[in-house]
Order: structure tokens, then C-alpha cells, then sequence
């Protein structure tokens, strides 16, 4: 269950569309939401004065434009570095989930230009719901989740139910790439309902009464993952991401993960809709 919102919000972006759209979720609506902005140490005073007038009229705005019940909705305006401000507001307010904007940077570049989004990313062990500055936000009525066998993709599958099980009209659709699979011309791909990973996820969309669709490719799964939500119209894009933190320096991104051909990784600079990052938190 998604209770807890944090929504970062720099001014810019489509944050804040993204977040209407999900509480328009009837599972979603009783959530409570911090907004935060965090303004940028300054040199100088006057520059610290005018960063906090400017960070005070965004929040201001976002909260009119969100138009949430005032007793669910808290403003925090902080001063730091924005990637590490965001990690320690999440762990403050217990975040069920962190909504950011990204302008979706690759791999390297995002190294370079010192991503927000990349660093929370990698450094947060919460789910994450990501928003490209260049996309239009929809209304949630169709949503992809990728699967495989692990408990991420299990735990992912768990949040789309709950959030597709009160939307009308609303429909699953179920990938699983097979980047082994090798079709020779003339050759019919196996029904994917049959795929051994879909099958149970499949029971637990029948079990709810969920519409679904099922689809089963062969080929590199971050380009057929991206090329199937843009062909379905898909609204989100969901999947499982495991814990990206180095096991030896907790403090730092995994830049060995960083720069490798991470699924996730691929996704969230190249998908044609938002995309939520799954994590399940260390015990």
C-alpha cells in the first residue's frame, strides 16, 4: 500500500501532474503527501534570502496546483544538496514512495552532470516513481509491469493489482522478455500465456477480475520493454529494481552498476511514460 508520498518538487517538470494522476487512484487517495523543495547552499546571504523567497513561492504553488485535503499534505522546504536532502526526508517521513522528476540523462552523463534523480536512485531503497521532463502525463488506466522470478517483479506485481483493482475499465499487461529466444523465419512465437514466469502472475490478475494482456518477446529487454509500452499506449511502466547500493561503501553510488547495462537503468532514460522502480527494503 502506497501511504506515504514524498513528492520532490523542483518547479519545473510534471512532478505534480504525475501525482494527481496517481491519486486519482481510489487505493492511492487516502495517502498522505510531503512536498519538499530544497533550496541549494549559496555564497551569500542576499543570494540565501532570495533562494528561500523563490523556494517558498514554489511550494506555495505546488500545493495550490494539488489541491489536496490541507490535513493530508505537509510543505518542507529545506537548504543542502538536493540528492542527499531528498534521501533524508524519505527516511524521515518513512516515504512508501518518492516521486521525482528526471530529465532522463544516460548512464554517463548523468555521472558528469551530478543527477538528482540518478543518485536517489541508486541510493534510495524505496520505490521510486520517476517522470521525464518530456512526457505528458496521462491518466492511469493501463500499466506494464515487467516480470521475471524475482521478488522485486513479485512485489511489483503486488502494488499493480492494488492499484488496478479500483480502476475502471483498467488493464494489466504482463512482459517477459526472453533474451535467449531465437526465432527462425517462419517460426511462431509460444503462446505467452504459457510462459512459465507469466503463469502466476496471470492467476493473480484472474483472481481479481483484472483485464490483461500477455506478452512474451524475444530480443534486449530494456528495447523491447520501451517499444511495447509506446505500441500499447501503456500509461506506467513498472518493474522490480534491485538494491543498487555498493555493499562496501553505503555513502556512494554503485558506479560499477552505473555504468554496466542495467535494465532499470535503460528504462528510465528511454520509456515513453513514467516509471516506478520497485524496491523491497533491507531487513
Amino acid at each position: 500500500m502506497i501511504e506515504k508520498i514524498l513528492l520532490a518538487d523542483s518547479g519545473t517538470g510534471h512532478t505534480e501532474e504525475m501525482l494527481k494522476s496517481l491519486m486519482e487512484i481510489p487505493t492511492v487517495q487516502a495517502a498522505t503527501v510531503t512536498v519538499l523543495h530544497v533550496v541549494p547552499p549559496q555564497v551569500t546571504s542576499d543570494e540565501m534570502v532570495a533562494k528561500w523567497e523563490e523556494g517558498g513561492r514554489v511550494l506555495s504553488q505546488a500545493i495550490q496546483n494539488l489541491k489536496l485535503d490541507s490535513a493530508r499534505v505537509t510543505a518542507v522546504l529545506r537548504e543542502g544538496e538536493p540528492k542527499d536532502v531528498v534521501l533524508k526526508v524519505a527516511d524521515e517521513v518513512d516515504a512508501d514512495l518518492i516521486i521525482m522528476g528526471s530529465r532522463g540523462l544516460k548512464r554517463i552523463q548523468s555521472i558528469l552532470e551530478n543527477s538528482v534523480s540518478q543518485y536517489v536512485f541508486q541510493l534510495a531503497s524505496r520505490p521510486m516513481l520517476l517522470v521525464r521532463d518530456d512526457l505528458y502525463v496521462k491518466k492511469i488506466n493501463r500499466i506494464m509491469v515487467a516480470m521475471d522470478k524475482s521478488d522485486s517483479a513479485k512485489e511489483t506485481l503486488k502494488l499493480a493489482i492494488t492499484f488496478l483493482r479500483d480502476i475502471k475499465g483498467g488493464q494489466l499487461v504482463l512482459v517477459h522478455t526472453n533474451p535467449e529466444m531465437k526465432l527462425k523465419p517462419g517460426e511462431i512465437a509460444a503462446n505467452p500465456d504459457e510462459d512459465p514466469v507469466l503463469i502466476p502472475a496471470i492467476a493473480e490478475a484472474k483472481k481479481y477480475g483484472i483485464s490483461y494482456k500477455t506478452v512474451a518477446p524475444e530480443g534486449k529487454p530494456g528495447e523491447r520493454i520501451c517499444q511495447l509500452a509506446e505500441d500499447l499506449n501503456v500509461d506506467l511502466l513498472m518493474l522490480g529494481s534491485p538494491d543498487r547500493r555498493p555493499t562496501i561503501a553505503k555513502g556512494l553510488p554503485d558506479l560499477d552498476r552505473l555504468l554496466g547495462q542495467s535494465l532499470s537503468d535503460y528504462v528510465r532514460v528511454y520509456a515513453p511514460c513514467p516509471v516506478l522502480l520497485v524496491r523491497i527494503p533491507n531487513p
